[in-house]
C-alpha cells in the first residue's frame, strides 16, 4: 500500500465537487493547473477569478519534503513554532551532505562520520514531530519522492527548487524556503502569487536519439532563465501522453531552469504504468475513478491560447538532440550546430568526464538508453576517452540496475558509480585537481551548470544534455562529435557508428530493494529528545529576529552593488559550505562571498566605508553589525535565481542587512527575504542602478505608511556631499507587511500558539 493512502483517498473525494465549483465561478474551462490549485485553496480563502501574476492566494498544500541541507534550517524554525506534531505529512531525505570522491561505499562511509551530528539531529526531530526519514544513502529526494509519494492532481511543498520534479505525476509541486514549509508543517496556509500559464502543446513522437530532455533543453532556450517566472508550465497533447512518466518528471524537474513556479502533465496510462510499477496500484485505481479531473479540460486544450497566457508548440518527431551551457542552462544548442558553436566561441572542445544520473535523469529508462551505448564500447571495439561518473537517483533504482548487470557494463567501460545521492549536481564532487582552475570541459545529465556549480573551477565549461548524449560525448570524448551523424575510430583503426540507444520505460523483472532507506517517526515523539550539541559548529539552536523598529531605515551603508548573474550560489555558496547549513553563524561566513562586485570587478572585496579599506564581504558586514550599522545590498536581473535555499536570505537578515534592492527578484528567493523579515525592493526605473556609488549612505523612506501598492522612496547621500532621490517598488500585501513588521513570518506563528 502507497504511503499515506488515507490522505490521498481524502485529496481524491473532494476534488470533483471543489473543480466543479471552481469552474462555476471561473465562468469557463480550467486547465489543469487551475484545477489543481482552486481545488486546493484554503477554506478562508475566497473562490473566485483571481488575477494571474497578481493576487497573493492561500492553498493547503498536501505534504511537505525537505532535503538534508535545507531541512536543518526548516526544522530548526519549526522547533521554535510550539507545535508537537507536524499537520501534514512530512518528510526528510539525507542526499546533500555526501561528497562524491571515490566511490558509493567509501564516501556513504565517510559522510556518515562527518556529518553523524546532523543526520543524527534530523534522524531525532523527525522521530519527534511526526515526519518520515529518508536515511543517507536512500536515495535523491526528488526521485524518491516521484517513486513513493507523489500522485497525480496533488500539491506538494519541497524545500530544494526541484520539488517541482513531481509534476512528472500530475502534482502542482513547488520549491519554497524552510519558512515556507515551517508554515505548512505548522498547519497554516501557505501564500502564493496566483501564477501565469504557459501551456506548451507536444505533438509528435520521441525517436532516435532525442528523449524528453531535449524537450526542456528546447524550452529553456526559448523561455531563458527568467522566461518563467511566477508561472506554472502546463505539457498536453499528443506528444505529451507519449511519453513516459519518468521522462515528464525530467521535464518538469528542470522547469526550474527557467524559473518556473512549477510545470505538470495531466494524468494518462504512463502514470497508471509508474504507479503500479512503484508498488502503488491502489492510487493509481483511486486515480482512474476521477481521471477527468486530473486533466485539463477539452475545451482548453482545443483551444489553448484561449486560456493559456503563453502557448509554444514542440513537434517531438522534429525535435534534435540538444546540448545547454557553458555557465547558463538556457543557452540551448542543436547538436548539429554544436561543433560550429563550440569553435566559434572558443569553448575546450576536449570532454574530461561525462556524469549522468541526479534527480533529473536517473530513470530505469534514462540509465538503460546509457547502458545500451556504454555496451557498444565493447562490441564495437572502442574506449571511452573521458572519465564516466553516475549518481542512481535511489537505492530502488541503484538496486534494480544492478541486478539487471547495468552497472557491470558500465565497470568494463571504467565508470565510478557514486552514492545514491546529488553529489556533482550540487557541488559536492571532491575533484581530483579542480584546485588548479584549469581550463576543462565536461558534459553532464544534470539541470544547472552555473561557474564552479560541479567542481568549484570556475574554468569548468559544463554542458548539459540527455543521460545518451551524454554517454555518446564521453565515450568520444570531444564537443566536436555527433552521433547521429559521425563515426569513431575502434582498435582496428575502423570507423564505427554508434547505434541509436534504445530502453526501457520500466524494468521488465520489476523495481527491487532489500532496504530502501525509510525510518518511520514514533508513533508518539513526545518524550523524544532533539539531538543539538550546544558546542556544535554544525548546529545552533535559532533565536528570532528582532521586530522592525517602526521607523524609516536611514544611514545605511552600501554594502555591495552586485554586477550581473547573482545566484543563490553566489549570495551563499554550497559544496564545502554545506557542513554549516544547520549553523547560521558559521555559514553566514559565506554571504555573498560569489557576488561580483560592480565597483571593482571582484568577488568577496568590497570597501569598508568605515575603514576606507577592502575586505571580504562577511568580514565588512561584521564590522558594521559590530558598529549596529545597517546595510543594503544592491543587485542586478533575477537576483537570486537557482536554488531555494533560505540561507541566502537567512544570512544577510542575521548579519543586518537591511534592504535588498535589486532589478528583479527569482520567485523564490523574494518569498526567502519577505519571510524573514526583510525588506526586498526594486527600481522603478533599472537606469537607477547606475546611480549608486561606492560610498554612498541610504535611506529608505515611506515605511512608517507601508501599504501594498504604494511606493516607497529612496535617498542616496554621496560622498561629494550631494545626493539624489527616487521611487522604488515593492511587491508587499497586507500579510507580508505584517511579517516585516514581526520580524519575520515565523514570530507570528510563535505569537499565535502562545496566545
Amino acid at each position: 500500500m502507497a504511503f499515506d493512502i488515507e490522505m490521498i483517498k481524502k485529496v481524491y473525494a473532494i476534488m470533483p465537487a471543489r473543480i466543479e465549483k471552481a469552474r462555476k465561478a471561473l465562468g469557463r474551462p480550467l486547465t489543469l493547473a487551475e484545477k489543481i490549485l482552486y481545488s486546493h485553496l484554503d477554506a478562508h480563502t475566497e473562490l473566485k477569478d483571481y488575477p494571474r501574476g497578481n493576487s497573493y492566494v492561500d492553498f493547503n498544500p498536501d505534504r511537505v519534503a525537505m532535503q538534508d541541507a535545507t531541512a536543518q534550517m526548516a526544522l530548526l524554525q519549526f522547533m521554535q513554532a510550539g507545535r508537537p506534531i507536524v499537520a501534514v505529512p512530512s518528510t526528510v531525505h539525507c542526499d546533500h551532505l555526501i561528497t562524491a570522491k571515490v566511490g558509493a561505499e567509501k564516501d556513504l562511509a565517510v559522510a556518515n562520520t562527518e556529518s553523524k551530528e546532523v543526520y543524527d539531529f534530523l534522524a531525532s526531530v523527525s522521530n519527534k514531530y511526526g515526519i518520515g526519514f529518508w536515511k543517507p544513502g536512500a536515495g535523491i529526494i526528488h526521485q524518491v519522492v516521484l517513486e513513493n509519494y507523489a500522485f497525480p492532481g496533488g500539491m506538494m511543498i519541497g524545500t530544494d527548487s526541484h520539488t517541482v520534479n513531481a509534476g512528472g505525476l500530475g502534482m502542482i509541486a513547488i520549491g519554497v524556503g524552510g519558512a515556507d514549509a515551517c508554515d505548512v508543517m505548522a498547519g497554516l496556509p501557505w501564500e502564493l502569487k496566483m501564477p501565469k500559464l504557459i501551456g506548451v502543446k507536444l505533438t509528435g513522437k520521441l525517436s532516435g536519439w532525442a528523449s524528453a530532455k531535449d524537450v526542456i533543453l528546447k524550452v529553456a532556450g526559448i523561455l531563458t532563465v527568467k522566461g518563467g517566472t511566477d508561472k506554472v508550465i502546463e505539457y498536453f497533447g499528443e506528444g505529451a501522453i507519449s511519453l513516459s512518466c519518468t521522462g515528464k518528471g525530467t521535464i518538469c524537474n528542470m522547469g526550474a531552469e527557467v524559473g518556473a513556479t512549477t510545470s505538470t502533465f495531466g494524468y494518462d496510462e504512463s502514470m497508471s504504468r509508474y504507479l503500479t510499477a512503484t508498488g502503488r496500484a491502489d492510487v493509481a485505481g483511486l486515480a482512474d475513478t476521477i481521471k477527468e479531473h486530473l486533466t485539463g479540460d477539452k475545451e482548453v486544450y482545443a483551444d489553448p491560447k484561449k486560456y493559456f497566457d503563453e502557448v509554444i508548440e514542440i513537434n517531438l518527431s522534429e525535435l534534435e538532440p540538444h546540448v545547454n551551457g557553458p555557465f547558463t542552462p538556457d543557452l540551448a544548442t542543436p547538436i548539429s550546430k554544436l561543433k560550429e558553436v563550440a569553435m566559434a566561441n572558443g569553448w575546450p572542445l576536449t570532454i574530461e568526464a561525462g556524469l549522468i544520473g541526479s534527480c533529473t535523469n536517473s530513470s530505469y529508462e534514462d540509465i538503460s538508453r546509457a547502458v545500451s551505448l556504454a555496451k557498444q564500447v565493447s562490441e564495437k571495439g572502442l574506449k571511452a576517452k573521458a572519465e564516466f561518473m553516475i549518481n542512481p537517483g535511489s537505492e530502488q533504482i541503484r538496486f534494480t540496475i544492478a541486478r539487471d548487470g547495468f552497472l557491470d557494463v558500465f565497470d568494463k567501460v571504467g565508470a565510478t558509480v557514486f552514492t545514491n545521492a546529488c553529489g556533482p549536481c550540487i557541488g559536492m564532487w571532491d575533484r581530483v585537481g579542480a584546485e588548479k582552475k584549469e581550463k576543462n570541459t565536461i558534459i553532464h545529465s544534470f539541470n544547472r551548470n552555473f561557474a564552479k556549480r560541479a567542481d568549484g573551477n570556475p574554468n569548468t565549461y559544463a554542458f548539459v544534455a540527455s543521460p545518451e548524449l551524454v554517454t555518446a560525448m564521453a565515450i568520444a570524448g570531444t564537443l566536436s562529435f555527433n552521433p547521429l551523424t559521425d563515426t569513431l575510430t575502434n582498435d582496428k583503426g575502423e570507423q564505427v557508428k554508434l547505434d541509436e540507444p534504445t530502453g526501457n520505460e520500466l524494468p521488465p523483472k520489476g523495481f527491487a530493494v532489500d532496504d530502501a532507506g525509510f525510518e518511520a517517526p514514533a508513533a508518539d515523539g513526545s518524550s523524544v529528545q532533539v539531538l543539538v550539541n550546544p558546542d556544535s559548529k554544525r548546529l545552533q539552536l535559532l533565536d528570532p529576529f528582532a521586530a522592525w523598529e517602526g521607523t524609516d531605515l536611514k544611514g545605511l551603508k552600501l554594502l555591495i552593488k552586485a554586477k550581473g548573474k547573482c545566484t543563490t550560489d553566489h549570495i551563499s555558496m554550497a559544496g564545502p559550505w554545506l557542513k554549516f547549513r544547520g549553523h547560521l553563524d558559521n555559514i553566514s561566513n559565506n554571504m555573498l562571498i560569489g557576488a561580483l562586485n560592480a565597483f571593482n570587478e571582484k568577488t568577496d572585496s568590497v570597501k569598508n566605508q568605515l575603514t576606507g579599506k577592502y575586505d571580504g564581504v562577511p568580514a565588512v558586514q561584521r564590522a558594521y553589525k559590530a558598529k549596529g550599522i545597517g546595510s543594503i545590498v544592491v543587485g542586478d536581473e533575477n537576483y537570486g535565481e537557482g536554488s531555494s535555499r533560505e540561507h541566502a536570505a537567512m544570512e544577510p537578515r542575521h548579519l543586518g542587512v537591511r534592504v535588498v534592492l535589486v532589478k528583479s527578484f527569482a520567485r523564490i528567493h523574494e518569498t526567502n527575504l519577505k519571510k524573514q523579515g526583510m525588506l526586498g525592493i526594486t527600481f522603478v526605473d533599472v537606469a537607477d542602478y547606475d546611480k549608486i556609488k561606492e560610498d554612498d549612505v541610504i535611506d529608505v523612506t515611506g515605511l512608517t505608511t507601508f501599504t501594498p501598492g504604494k511606493n516607497l522612496a529612496l535617498t542616496l547621500h554621496h560622498a561629494d556631499g550631494s545626493s539624489e532621490s527616487f521611487e522604488v517598488k515593492h511587491s508587499y500585501n497586507a500579510q507580508q507587511i505584517e511579517w516585516f513588521k514581526a520580524g519575520g513570518a515565523l514570530n507570528i506563528i510563535r505569537a499565535s500558539v502562545k496566545a
